[in-house]
């Protein structure tokens, strides 16, 4: 096997939720936070690294397998606490009907949430080797995100990192 043959690992997520879900949480002067192993990038998204027990993978014929776990969590808050999300731990799942990403959702993290699907068709690799995903949110996505958007609406796209790139 050549070295391009070699299932190559997935070693970060990065993630922005909703870019207009972001400026309004800051435009009402509210607080975004990362922690716990989540940074916040300069263009407002978060990175996640993968969790030690991570499996997920890019393989030869460049589709991905397995499952991706990833360590931290980001907060949103505003309206003097009347608005409130947090995510935490996202875990990327790849299954025959797709993907989808769960996070949980409090922080006793004792119950995950399906909070978008991902559109494996249309998976792009950017120049620098990373995978984007396109992402549209599911019916308990909405509610996380105190129902301001309708199931199925595109959010910021899921962009994985690859081992060695």
């Amino acid at each position: 096997m050549t070295e391009d043959q070699h299932p190559k690992p997935v070693t970060a997520l990065s993630w922005g939720v909703k870019q207009s879900f972001r400026n309004y949480v800051d435009s009402t002067g509210g607080v975004t936070e990362a922690s716990g192993g989540a940074e916040r990038t300069a263009d407002g998204a978060f990175v996640f690294a993968a969790a030690p027990d991570s499996t997920l993978t890019l393989d030869a014929e460049g589709r991905l397998q397995g499952r991706g776990r990833f360590l931290g969590e980001v907060r949103f808050e505003s309206h003097g606490g009347m608005l409130k999300v947090f995510l935490a731990d996202p875990m990327l799942e790849i299954a025959p009907a797709g993907a989808v990403l769960t996070v949980a959702d409090t922080p006793a993290r004792n119950y995950r949430l399906e909070i978008v699907q991902l559109d494996l068709a249309a998976m792009t690799s950017g120049e620098s080797g990373e995978l984007t995903l396109p992402t549209s949110l599911t019916i308990e996505g909405m509610q996380l995100l105190g129902d301001h958007y309708p199931p199925r609406t595109p959010l910021d796209p899921a962009c994985l990192k690859l081992a060695g790139r």
